[in-house]
């Protein structure tokens, strides 16, 4: 662990993988975000998703850093750890954007119908990431969501299709008009045609 003076204060310390202390190789560490960097768990703003390095920003991006319970038995992030941080995201979005446009109504069950999962590079102990969300498009009841995991470089994406079912779950929910709209202004989503 190593710390270092920046504008005369400590910062927090920026923990590298080492292969003498776990056994891999030493992560490319020109262009990660560092950890100092970011702001984990708190949503992150357009300036500060950019700087990170993402293609544009999103509506919804969240850091974190990968910790060892994530890891399988080859010291990678495990393929289930990727899902729960998409999990995480989507959550994060829904209560974030979507919850108040059913104030005052019996509130939805959000259920992930399918989800497109594609992992394009591995990644290791203490590496930070940022999960996005954004809406591409919607129907009636139901809206399609993309999502990616950037530590440098696009780590993986998933294109998943959420649908709204009744508080009992036996019916489709209808979105809000005004739920619709915010897609389209917020998220630039595209209405399916017919």
């Amino acid at each position: 662990m190593r710390e270092k003076a920046v504008g005369g204060a400590l910062a927090q310390p920026f923990f590298l993988v080492s292969a003498s202390r776990h056994g891999l190789p030493l992560p490319l560490v020109l262009g990660y975000p560092k950890p100092m960097d970011l702001r984990y768990l708190t949503p992150l703003s357009p300036e500060e998703q950019l700087a990170q390095g993402l293609d544009c920003a999103k509506p919804l991006a969240l850091a974190d850093r990968v910790r060892f319970s994530e890891l399988d038995i080859l010291k990678h992030v495990n393929n289930k750890a990727y899902l729960g941080w998409f999990e995480t995201a989507r959550v994060s979005y829904f209560d974030l954007f979507c919850a108040s446009h059913f104030e005052g109504l019996p509130p939805p069950r959000n259920v992930l119908r399918n989800a497109n999962v594609h992992y394009m590079q591995e990644m290791v102990l203490d590496e930070p990431y940022i999960t996005t969300a954004r809406v591409t498009g919607f129907r009636n009841t139901s809206y399609v969501m993309e999502q990616q995991i950037w530590s440098g470089p696009l780590r993986a994406t998933l294109e998943a299709v959420m649908v709204l079912r009744s508080p009992d779950g036996s019916k489709g929910y209808p979105l809000p008009e005004s739920l619709k709209q915010q897609f389209i202004d917020q998220d630039g989503a595209v209405p399916a045609k017919g």
